[in-house]
């Protein structure tokens, strides 16, 4: 018996080790299963992750949502198409081309779907990538349309493929009416095609807390009938009310009516001038004979806002002051509609809508342009493909108008009129340049906004910001001069600062002295004549100039070397004491270094192949 049980025991140990290793076993699997699920969870957001969205096509059956991680340098989108045909098109290029552009490609041959990373060269052909760059992370079907999930890395370093950096991205949409039997057999000059422009790498900013006695202020259009043209700037004179006391805006958002989300494209509100006791009612087209002249005095920024822009919060200690003494009681919303499908009878009741407390913050913010004087003195030849132009806020002027402590910029609004290519505002001290303020290098008049800054910039008495704008006139016959009107220039960033000071413009342009010096150098050299006498105006010996390379390139060299007549003024458009007549440019010893792209590691050679999605037959509706 004995002997038996001690059998049965030693046959009994084996068995019982055997199910500790299978337990083991199935524990690890669970374990490596929940720590893929993690690690994909990590990689694919979830359906409401995207916190930024954007309307595509004018009809808004394409939608774009996205997310950005810095610490991955990777953008995440989510395309939502309400009626699928035969595929798609979305990407990117230098200013919404469909040549030249980088590409994530859908698309269906009837009865097999494929995606793939493409890219269009001078002619408007797709080729596959090489090198699969939008990565896909899921396909769904819900009954409401199609979701599709990819990624893209911010640089990727491979000539095809679009660098996303901070500032404007021309998104581009294709959408494929008819079955192709391969990517090469897509017509992209036959499809119905369009252009939306955002701001991709949107800042990672805490939101503030916000004050209890918050209220919110709607500065809406009076449900208009939205004229049935593609492109209307709509003006609204709305009022604050009698006895407003001062009080500090603290955010604002738009308010934008259902339905009219792909039509709204920006919206701004202006407070007007404090010297008029009245400004007339108006609510009209903004280039309209009948409004009133006196509505161009309402030029004072309170709220910016643009197609795919979020919330727009003041720092905690910051706000910006509206209402009580010295401010006007009269604003102005101007709302751009564009129509392109040319939609009538679309009632619209849009605006912006101001939160504001009476708990003033610690400092108010304020607002300072910085560029060039609007003035005809800097001027841009025809037929220029990047021609550039530079507007100074002098270390003499800061060193006088800013406090000890220096003040801090947390947003910006870059401006030009239609020429406008590029913009950038760089922070100089002692002749070093330290930090790009705010930069935009694929920049659209069509699309302004005010932008948060990802980080605070600290300028002091004796720094220098200088900002630089590239033009590209070459669908002109004559000289763009600066001005005000929409076929000259401006070259503008108006910042967002506090604490606020009295400098409310600090600014320049060349010397008018060596521009006339100019023009007698260009008499003595060309056979036709530049009349050069007072009377004639500076546009006027502008447009007389024949623009052969030599006078291209003097104008050039002045605007790089000849003094210049700085603006550094008061809030009252009167200068601060000084002499500010031929000035002598800023001399910069040491430029910021150009950024190096970051390349994701590469995973290896991968075919230049597109990758089969299980959607279905697809058919034409």
């Amino acid at each position: 018996a004995v002997m038996q049980n001690s059998r049965s025991m030693s046959c009994s140990c084996p068995s019982l080790k055997l199910r500790e290793v299978v337990s083991i076993y199935f524990s690890m699997i669970c374990l490596f299963l929940i720590i893929l699920m993690a690690a994909l969870q990590g990689s694919v957001p979830r359906r409401n992750d995207f916190p930024y969205k954007v309307p595509l096509d004018p009809k808004g059956l394409l939608e774009l949502s996205w997310n950005v991680s810095y610490p991955e340098q990777v953008v995440h989108f989510q395309l939502f198409i309400k009626y699928l045909q035969f595929g798609l098109l979305f990407g990117m290029s230098d200013r919404g081309e469909f040549e030249n552009a980088d590409l994530a490609v859908l698309w269906s041959d009837g009865h097999n779907s494929y995606f793939g990373d493409a890219w269009s060269d001078a002619k408007g052909q797709l080729h596959m990538d090489s090198q699969q760059d939008y990565q896909l992370l899921g396909a769904r079907k819900a009954h409401k349309g199609l979701y599709l999930l990819f990624r893209r890395a911010f640089s990727t370093c491979d000539p095809k493929d679009y660098l996303i950096e901070d500032g404007t991205v021309h998104l581009i949409y294709g959408i494929l009416e008819e079955p192709v039997r391969s990517l090469q057999a897509i017509n992209i000059s036959a499809i119905h095609r369009g252009l939306q422009r955002v701001q991709l790498l949107k800042p990672n900013i805490t939101i503030p807390e916000l004050p209890s006695d918050m209220k919110p202020m709607e500065i809406t259009a009076p449900d208009i009938v939205i004229p049935s043209q593609e492109t209307t700037y709509w003006c609204y004179m709305a009022e604050l009310p009698e006895g407003f006391l001062k009080h500090h805006i603290v955010m604002y958002e738009p308010v934008i009516t259902a339905g009219n989300e792909a039509l709204v494209h920006h919206m701004e509100v202006f407070q007007c001038a404090p010297e008029f006791d009245s400004f007339p009612h108006y609510n009209g087209p903004c280039d309209s004979k009948m409004k009133p002249d006196r509505l161009n005095y309402c030029r004072h920024v309170l709220a910016a806002w643009a197609m795919g822009a979020q919330a727009f919060y003041y720092p905690e200690e910051a706000g910006l002051a509206f209402g009580g003494p010295g401010s006007s009681r009269y604003l102005r919303l101007e709302i751009h509609y564009h129509n392109p499908l040319v939609f009538q009878g679309r009632h619209d009741s849009s605006g912006i809508r101001l939160y504001y407390t009476a708990s003033l913050r610690r400092y108010d913010a304020g607002i300072m342009e910085l560029g060039l004087v609007y003035t005809p003195v800097m001027a841009i030849p025809p037929g220029e493909d990047s021609f550039i132009l530079t507007g100074y806020c002098t270390d003499k002027c800061t060193q006088l108008a800013l406090p000890a402590a220096g003040i801090r910029i947390f947003a910006s609004q870059l401006h030009t009129h239609l020429a406008g290519r590029k913009v950038v505002t760089v922070l100089s001290r002692d002749g070093r340049e330290q930090q790009i303020v705010n930069a935009d290098g694929h920049y659209s008049p069509h699309f302004q906004e005010i932008r948060m800054l990802k980080e605070l910039v600290a300028v002091f008495p004796g720094d220098e910001l200088i900002t630089t704008c590239t033009y590209n006139t070459e669908d002109r016959s004559r000289a763009t001069v600066g001005g005000f009107g929409i076929l000259e220039e401006m070259c503008v960033n108006y910042v967002h600062y506090y604490p606020q000071t009295q400098l409310e413009l600090c600014k320049s342009a060349v010397d008018p002295g060596y521009l006339h010096r100019y023009f007698n150098l260009v008499n003595r050299f060309n056979d036709e004549d530049v009349c050069t006498c007072p009377q004639v105006s500076v546009p006027q010996q502008f447009y007389s100039v024949p623009w052969n390379t030599f006078n291209r390139d003097v104008l050039k060299s002045l605007y790089d070397f000849a003094p210049i007549s700085m603006h550094c003024n008061k809030s009252s458009a009167i200068r601060f004491p000084g002499e500010w007549e031929k000035q002598l440019l800023p001399t910069i010893t040491e430029r910021l270094r150009e950024p190096v792209p970051r390349c994701p590691p590469t995973p290896g050679p991968q075919p230049a192949a597109p990758i089969p999605i299980n959607l279905g037959e697809l058919r034409k509706d």
